[in-house]
Protein backbone atom coordinates (compact mmCIF):
# COMPACT_ATOMS: atom_id res chain seq x y z
CA UNK A 1 0.00 0.00 0.00
CA UNK A 2 1.08 3.44 -1.12
CA UNK A 3 1.96 5.79 2.07
CA UNK A 4 -0.29 9.08 2.10
CA UNK A 5 1.24 12.45 0.49
CA UNK A 6 1.49 13.66 4.56
CA UNK A 7 3.22 10.49 5.46
CA UNK A 8 5.53 10.74 2.40
CA UNK A 9 6.40 14.29 3.13
CA UNK A 10 7.17 13.49 6.70
CA UNK A 11 9.19 10.64 5.75
CA UNK A 12 11.16 12.39 3.15
CA UNK A 13 11.72 15.46 5.66
CA UNK A 14 13.36 12.84 8.12
CA UNK A 15 15.42 11.31 5.52
CA UNK A 16 16.70 14.93 4.88
CA UNK A 17 17.63 15.57 8.91
CA UNK A 18 19.03 12.59 8.80
CA UNK A 19 21.29 13.73 5.24
CA UNK A 20 22.26 17.29 7.12
CA UNK A 21 23.16 15.42 10.55
CA UNK A 22 25.32 12.43 8.61
CA UNK A 23 26.78 16.17 6.88
CA UNK A 24 27.80 17.58 10.61
CA UNK A 25 24.89 20.17 10.89
CA UNK A 26 23.06 20.71 13.91
CA UNK A 27 18.86 20.50 13.43
CA UNK A 28 17.75 23.05 15.81
CA UNK A 29 13.90 22.84 14.68
CA UNK A 30 11.70 21.17 12.33
CA UNK A 31 8.74 22.70 10.66
CA UNK A 32 8.93 26.06 11.89
CA UNK A 33 5.71 27.91 11.36
CA UNK A 34 5.30 31.67 10.57
CA UNK A 35 1.97 32.70 9.51
CA UNK A 36 1.44 31.39 6.40
CA UNK A 37 5.12 30.23 6.05
CA UNK A 38 6.89 26.71 7.22
CA UNK A 39 10.43 25.84 7.38
CA UNK A 40 10.98 22.34 7.05
CA UNK A 41 14.52 22.07 8.55
CA UNK A 42 16.52 25.25 10.52
CA UNK A 43 20.15 23.71 10.97
CA UNK A 44 23.25 25.25 12.44
CA UNK A 45 26.50 24.16 11.56
CA UNK A 46 29.63 25.94 12.31
CA UNK A 47 28.61 29.76 12.68
CA UNK A 48 26.08 29.62 10.15
CA UNK A 49 22.56 29.01 9.87
CA UNK A 50 21.01 26.99 7.51
CA UNK A 51 16.90 27.14 6.26
CA UNK A 52 16.39 24.33 4.14
CA UNK A 53 13.08 23.37 2.35
CA UNK A 54 12.66 19.70 1.48
CA UNK A 55 10.62 18.80 -1.69
CA UNK A 56 9.88 15.45 -2.60
CA UNK A 57 7.94 13.86 -5.87
CA UNK A 58 7.64 10.31 -7.09
CA UNK A 59 8.45 11.57 -10.59
CA UNK A 60 8.95 13.97 -12.72
CA UNK A 61 6.15 14.34 -14.66
CA UNK A 62 5.56 18.16 -13.30
CA UNK A 63 9.08 18.67 -13.13
CA UNK A 64 11.82 18.01 -10.90
CA UNK A 65 11.10 18.27 -6.65
CA UNK A 66 13.46 21.56 -6.35
CA UNK A 67 11.52 23.19 -8.99
CA UNK A 68 8.58 23.83 -6.82
CA UNK A 69 10.32 26.22 -4.71
CA UNK A 70 8.74 28.76 -6.37
CA UNK A 71 9.29 32.88 -6.07
CA UNK A 72 6.40 33.13 -3.86
CA UNK A 73 7.48 30.21 -1.59
CA UNK A 74 10.98 31.39 -1.66
CA UNK A 75 9.42 35.05 0.18
CA UNK A 76 7.42 33.29 2.64
CA UNK A 77 10.54 31.60 3.58
CA UNK A 78 12.70 34.94 4.25
CA UNK A 79 9.68 36.28 6.69
CA UNK A 80 9.90 33.33 8.40
CA UNK A 81 13.91 33.22 8.76
CA UNK A 82 13.74 36.77 9.50
CA UNK A 83 11.27 36.27 12.25
CA UNK A 84 12.88 33.03 13.31
CA UNK A 85 16.52 35.28 13.42
CA UNK A 86 14.69 37.96 15.30
CA UNK A 87 13.53 35.17 18.23
CA UNK A 88 16.91 34.17 18.61
CA UNK A 89 18.60 37.23 18.41
CA UNK A 90 21.29 35.51 15.01
CA UNK A 91 23.90 37.58 14.15
CA UNK A 92 25.47 35.04 11.89
CA UNK A 93 25.63 34.14 8.48
CA UNK A 94 22.48 32.43 7.34
CA UNK A 95 21.98 30.55 4.09
CA UNK A 96 18.97 28.82 2.22
CA UNK A 97 19.00 25.53 1.24
CA UNK A 98 16.68 23.14 -1.00
CA UNK A 99 16.89 19.41 -1.00
CA UNK A 100 14.87 18.00 -3.53
CA UNK A 101 14.23 14.08 -3.25
CA UNK A 102 13.08 11.83 -5.80
CA UNK A 103 11.76 8.41 -5.14
CA UNK A 104 10.75 6.38 -8.10
CA UNK A 105 9.99 2.18 -7.04
CA UNK A 106 12.70 1.74 -4.82
CA UNK A 107 15.16 4.34 -6.01
CA UNK A 108 15.69 7.67 -3.62
CA UNK A 109 17.69 10.39 -4.94
CA UNK A 110 18.54 13.16 -2.51
CA UNK A 111 20.67 16.14 -4.26
CA UNK A 112 21.12 19.16 -1.70
CA UNK A 113 21.13 22.24 -3.39
CA UNK A 114 23.46 24.70 -1.10
CA UNK A 115 22.50 28.58 -1.33
CA UNK A 116 19.73 27.75 -3.80
CA UNK A 117 18.58 31.35 -3.51
CA UNK A 118 18.74 34.50 -1.15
Amino acid sequence: MEACPKQFGKESENLAASYLKDKGFIILTQNYRYKKAEIDIIARKNNCLYFVEVKARKNTKFGYPEEFVTSYKQRLLKKAAENYILEHHWNEPIRFDIIAILQQEDVVELVHFEDAFS
